[in-house]
Parts: structure tokens; C-alpha cells; sequence
């Protein structure tokens, strides 16, 4: 019996795949391409029967559910989704019901409903990748170049934009942007792009700034309710993970960080904002997630013309602080936060059985791991380094359109955080002084943290680079700090990610200066050092860009977002190990 109900369900799966699969091509017609509306009716009666018959086979899942060796995970994520698909169609029967009875459910959250099928069976798929003995970095690179592909092919389509259809490399160009989570355009998102084309923008920044293999991941396992040991070390590698155990509780808490901070970012813009500045509440909840989404993610997209500087903006300085509060902590990392967290918690808890019970202290081992330390010393170190020579520099040129110290200070601290990775700008950045630029392009390099949504060369290379010069000054042979030594393997890594950027930066200027020679050489070093880094601020030479100029962007972004030495690890294969030590040599510096 218990066979049958495994067949069935295996069953059950492969035909939701290839329907949500269908469906969810005739929803991007709708939403993208279709103006007709006798092919609208017919497309929203279609997508209503396949609604219908999503909710039943879920129901048919839920039921058979129990029967099955079926995961309590698993049981309870089909549950949810069924609970989900019922709740639509009630509640729409009775207030969205069309005159001739076939409008069953309202078309947005029709929507919802059948690309949540779709993420979660194609989720499921991911897991068994492990049976291809793929390399886990190349399938990393991959999982990146797929979904910039699906992407483009999505903004390429004409309902896409208000005027004027995308081309090719554009929608190539704002793609790679979105996934690498750059936030270059080569139009204005705000005034060219539609509903429908932001949304499309917004989904690729979260996946991108998730991996598009941590998110399939989450649902995969939650929706089937287990990993295999391959899956596990699969995982382990393309989220950082160094305990096998720990990869699914890594993953839960990524996706549910992310989502918390989100949703207080989200609700701290939500505050900020001026209801009269938008036409409907709509409108301003829609600026609200997309903001919240964008600064956390490290985007640096915007809704609105100009940006954070725009004239209604400008000045809203408790909205510059909410996102800098999301962008921050998203170039933070989530090992930091994940150790933050329980360092709170353990405290608190001695504190509370100290004052309730009059225990003592309970001392444990360190729960802030070696590199949280390094990120964290680091990070705060160029935040106070950024905002006190912005602060400095511009106070006598940007800063004197601000009336106030408050007003002061929050956009110096914006200038000077924003760059490592955010894009996000308060202010016209060709309007800055020029050594206010050059400071720009070292945060830019330097970049967020490691297993963060940031870019750049990461803060725990920079930080490695200054001890060692620190350390060879010194005259000794090792980096030591916070009672540790650091193993050479990691200082050989650091100067490889130093020489690997240098080296494509290098290249990338050399080939926009053939492509556009009628461009400043600082206009152009300035935007292959923001795509590198994926921080997406600009001189105002992106729409300039000729077709070839794009394209060595567009591979600098790629490049900058999987990371360089990433790439060269995924294409060349990786050498034998052998049992031998050759001779060593002293080299002359």
C-alpha cells in the first residue's frame, strides 16, 4: 500500500512540475506580451483551471501525506501551500467573483500561487544534482549565468518597458546587474521600466542576493523533507558551511535572517515615508519592499528618478538611515550575525538565571569565531574612516545644501558606507570633490564580507593584506592576532584575490578605453571599479556606454560577483594531490 502511495506521489510531482512549468509560461505571456483582451479572458480561464487543479493535487498530497514516509517538514510545507490555495479561492469566490462565474480567484494572487508550485518542484529538482558529480564551485558559476539568462529573456519581453522595447544586450546588461546585485542600468528603472519590469528587477535581486542555489536549496528541503549526505556536501561548499551537520540549519537561517531583516527594514522606510508623496498606499507599500529588498541585497535599485536623491528624498534623512541600517548589516555577513545572535543570547540568559536565581556567569567556549572579529574590527574601522573624510572633504562643497549637523553627518555617513557595495547615492556623484572619488574607489575595491550580499575583494582580504605588511615590518614570520595564528593558506589565497582583482581591473580599463576612447579614463576606471565590486554607483557614463563597452561590464560584473578566483578554481580543473615536496627556493623582493 504504502508503494502505491510513493508511486503516486512521485507521480503527482512529475505532473505538477510540467504544469506549473506551462503555466507559469502562460502567465509571463500574459503579464508581458499579450495586449488582447479576448487572449487575456482566455489566458485567466486557463490559469483559473489550473488553479483549481493545483488545489486539488495538493489536497491529494496533504491526504496521501500521512500514509507515506513523508517527512513532519514536508507534511507540514504541503500543508501550508494547501491552506494557502483554499484561503484564495474563498475568499475571492466572495468578493471577486466575475459576472459569468469563471473569475474564481483574483489574477495577482492566481499568480502567486502558481509560481510558489513552480519554485518549490523545481527546488526539489536541485537536490539531485549530486548525481551528476558536478564540481560544487562550477555549479555555482552556473546557477549565476542560468539565472541571468532567464532573466534577460524576461526583461526582453514588451510589456517590459513603457516605450521602447529592450534590446539584447541591454536587457542582458540590466540582468547580470540585478543577479550580481550591482545596480548599473542603462536606462532609468524608474521612468522606462513597468510594474511588471520592476518586479521581474526585484525578483532577480533577492534570488541573486540569496545564490540561487541557497534559495532552490531551502525550498528543496523543506518541501521534501530531507538531504542526502551528497546533497550535504554539495551545500557545504556553495554556502561556506565547514560542518556537514550544520548545512540545513545554515540554510534556515540565512533564508529567515534575510527575511527578518527585510521586514524590519522594510517597516522602519514604511515609517519614514510621507503618504502625500505617493498616490495610494499601494504605491508606497511597492517603494517599501522594493527599497527594503534592494538595501539589504546590496542592489542599490530605485524606484523613484535619481534615486535617494531625488527632490521628495533628498532630505528624509530617517529614510537614509533605514537603509543604511539594511545595507550595512547585509554587507556584514551572515556568519557574524548568526554569531551576534547567540552571543546576545547566551548573555542573556546568564543574566536572567543570575538575577532570577543567583547563579553565576556560565563560561563557555568562544562563541565569536575568529573570523567574525576580523570582519567586525574591519568593517567598523572604514565606516568611522569613511564617514570622517567625507565628512571632512565635502563639508564645504556637498554637505552645504544640508541646513543642519544631523542632516550633515547622515549624508556624509551614507557617502562613506554606501560604496562598499551598496549604490545607493544621496547625492549627484559627479558633484564630488575629487579626492572625495579616489576615497570612493578604495571602499569600493575593499568591498563587504565575506558571505555577505556584498562585492569587492572582501574586508577580510584588506584586513589580512595590512597585518601582513604589518607583520613583514616587524621582521616576523607569521600573522598573529586575537591569540591566533593565521595559516599561510589563507594569506596565499588573500594575495591571489588581490592579484586576480588588480589584474581584471587592469584588463577591463584597458578594454573600455578601446571601446569608448571619447570617455574620461576616470569616468571609465570609476565604473569598472563600481561593476567589479558590485556596487553600482556611477559618474553618469552608463547609458553612454557603446554595445562593446556594455559587454565588458556585464563580464566585469560576473566576474566581480562570482569572484575571480572562484571562476578560475570552476574552469580549471583542479591538480592531483601529490605525496612529494620539491626543494624550496628563497626568492629576492
Amino acid at each position: 500500500m504504502n508503494e502505491k502511495i510513493r508511486y503516486f506521489r512521485k507521480t503527482l510531482d512529475h505532473i505538477l512540475i510540467a504544469m506549473s512549468v506551462v503555466c507559469a509560461m502562460v502567465v509571463v505571456f500574459h503579464l508581458g506580451y499579450n495586449r488582447d483582451p479576448k487572449i487575456e479572458q482566455l489566458t485567466n480561464r486557463i490559469l483559473e483551471w489550473c488553479f483549481l487543479f493545483f488545489t486539488l493535487a495538493l489536497a491529494a498530497k496533504t491526504f496521501t501525506a500521512f500514509k507515506s514516509k513523508s517527512s513532519i517538514i514536508s507534511r507540514v510545507g504541503e500543508a501550508l501551500l494547501l491552506f494557502y490555495f483554499l484561503a484564495v479561492i474563498i475568499a475571492d469566490s466572495y468578493h471577486f467573483s466575475g459576472t459569468d462565474g469563471t473569475e474564481l480567484v483574483k489574477p495577482e494572487w492566481m499568480y502567486v500561487g502558481i509560481f510558489a508550485i513552480l519554485i518549490i518542484e523545481v527546488s526539489k529538482q536541485t537536490l539531485f544534482f549530486d548525481k551528476f558529480y558536478f564540481n560544487p564551485t562550477l555549479l555555482f558559476v552556473l546557477s549565476f549565468l542560468t539565472l541571468i539568462l532567464i532573466g534577460t529573456a524576461l526583461l526582453l519581453l514588451p510589456k517590459t518597458t513603457h516605450h521602447q522595447q529592450l534590446s539584447f544586450v541591454d536587457a542582458l546588461f540590466i540582468a547580470t546587474s540585478a543577479v550580481c546585485i550591482t545596480g548599473l542600468s542603462v536606462v532609468d528603472i524608474a521612468s522606462e521600466f513597468t510594474r511588471f519590469g520592476q518586479t521581474i528587477l526585484l525578483v532577480l535581486v533577492q534570488i541573486g542576493g540569496l545564490g540561487i542555489m541557497t534559495f532552490t536549496g531551502f525550498f528543496g528541503y523543506f518541501f521534501s523533507g530531507g538531504f542526502s549526505y551528497k546533497n550535504q556536501l554539495m551545500f557545504t561548499e556553495l554556502i561556506g558551511e565547514n560542518k556537514v551537520s550544520s548545512v540545513i540549519s545554515t540554510l534556515y537561517k540565512i533564508i529567515l535572517v534575510t527575511f527578518f531583516f527585510e521586514i524590519v527594514g522594510g517597516v522602519l522606510i514604511y515609517l519614514s515615508l510621507e503618504p502625500d508623496d505617493f498616490e495610494s498606499r499601494a504605491e508606497q507599500l511597492y517603494f517599501t519592499v522594493f527599497h527594503a529588498i534592494s538595501a539589504f541585497c546590496n542592489a542599490g535599485f530605485s524606484t523613484v528618478p535619481d534615486g535617494m536623491n531625488n527632490a521628495a528624498l533628498r532630505f528624509n534623512y530617517e529614510l537614509h538611515l533605514s537603509l543604511i541600517l539594511l545595507y550595512v548589516m547585509g554587507g556584514l555577513g551572515f556568519g557574524i550575525i548568526f554569531n551576534s545572535y547567540e552571543f546576545i543570547r547566551r548573555w542573556a540568559y546568564n543574566l536572567y538565571h543570575r538575577v532570577r536565581h543567583g547563579r553565576h556567569f556560565i563560561y563557555r567556549a568562544r562563541v565569536i569565531a575568529f573570523n567574525s572579529k576580523i570582519i567586525a574590527y574591519t568593517s567598523f574601522f572604514l565606516i568611522l574612516f569613511g564617514f570622517t573624510v567625507v565628512f571632512i572633504l565635502e563639508y564645504n562643497h556637498t554637505l552645504l545644501a544640508h541646513d543642519t549637523y544631523y542632516g550633515k553627518i547622515v549624508t556624509a555617513l551614507f557617502i562613506g558606507t554606501s560604496p562598499r557595495s551598496a549604490g545607493f547615492n544621496t547625492v549627484v556623484m559627479s558633484q564630488l570633490a575629487f579626492p572625495t572619488v579616489m576615497l570612493i574607489f578604495l571602499l569600493m575595491w575593499i568591498g563587504a564580507a565575506p558571505g555577505s550580499t556584498g562585492g569587492g575583494i572582501k574586508v577580510t582580504t584588506f584586513a589580512l593584506a595590512i597585518l601582513n605588511i604589518a607583520t613583514l615590518s616587524r621582521g616576523k614570520g607569521t600573522i598573529e592576532v586575537f591569540g591566533r595564528k593565521v595559516l599561510q593558506e589563507s594569506i596565499s589565497k588573500a594575495l591571489g584575490i588581490i592579484s586576480l582583482s588588480l589584474i581584471f581591473l587592469g584588463i577591463a580599463i584597458f578594454l573600455l578605453s578601446v571601446t569608448d576612447p571619447d570617455k574620461h579614463l576616470i569616468s571609465l576606471a570609476f565604473e569598472t571599479f563600481s561593476a567589479y565590486s558590485t556596487t553600482g554607483l556611477s559618474l553618469g557614463v552608463t547609458p553612454e556606454l557603446s554595445s562593446a563597452g556594455r559587454l565588458v561590464i556585464i563580464a566585469t560584473m560576473f566576474i566581480g560577483r562570482v569572484g575571480s578566483l572562484t571562476l578560475l578554481v570552476a574552469i580549471v580543473r583542479n591538480a592531483r594531490p601529490t605525496n612529494y615536496q620539491l626543494p624550496g627556493e628563497q626568492m629576492n623582493f
